[in-house]
């Protein structure tokens, strides 16, 4: 029998955040409010605001089953890992290591980032608006996606390039506490699913004429 998987969060921003910012606090906050509720995280494994969430979900960690999963990539550059990971995965091409973290996710977060964390956040709108994937909230952290939400709504769903619905997809967040709100809210229709599904399964079992142990 198949390990049950973990509810994870992914965390995408950037790698250039220094340790002293207010951003890297924060995330840092957060991925252990994560860690502390027992969920699992999957960064992209560099430094930055990967490092900060691989951080904080360290010294949050209160279960086992709580795991930090890091997606590296490989680059012309050398980059610094990040500061704990439990599980490591290095990648070659961005592609293969964008749907590693589909796999993973159970809900996205994006803190503020440049053009990877742009293609890591579009990459995932681009698959639940075509519904190649499901249930997975994208929550955008912080002032400057308010920005660019309210470019979205000027130009491409004024101009009908997307639908509504589309930019109903995306959860607005200020701080991490309201973030953190959203995951929870997900984390818990997570496990009331899992219970409904596990006594259908246990129902099934039951009337089986035939069992399999």
């Amino acid at each position: 029998m198949s390990k049950r998987k973990n509810f994870t969060v992914a965390i995408f921003g950037s790698a250039r955040i220094r340790k002293d910012s207010a951003i890297y606090r924060e995330i840092r906050d957060l991925a252990a409010m994560i860690s502390a509720a027992g969920m699992s995280i999957v960064t992209g494994g560099g430094p930055g605001l990967m490092s900060a969430a691989t951080e904080g979900h360290y010294y949050g960690r209160r279960c086992k089953n709580a795991k930090s999963i890091g997606l590296r990539i490989r680059l012309p550059f050398e980059e610094k890992e990040a500061f704990h990971l439990d599980i490591k995965k290095e990648f070659k091409r961005f592609s293969n290591r964008l749907d590693a973290f589909m796999r993973h996710s159970n809900v996205v977060v994006v803190a503020p980032g440049g053009i990877g964390t742009l293609l890591e956040f579009t990459y995932t709108w681009q698959l639940l608006q075509v519904k190649h994937i499901s249930n997975i909230p994208i929550i955008l952290l912080g002032r400057m996606w308010f920005d660019f939400v309210k470019w979205v709504k000027k130009w491409p769903l004024k101009h009908k390039l997307i639908d509504p619905e589309d930019v109903e997809l995306l959860f607005l967040a200020k701080d991490i506490h309201e973030a953190f709100s959203i995951i929870k809210k997900s984390y818990e229709l997570y496990e009331k699913k899992r219970e409904v599904r596990m006594s259908k399964l246990h129902e099934i079992r039951k009337n089986s004429p035939r069992k399999l142990v």
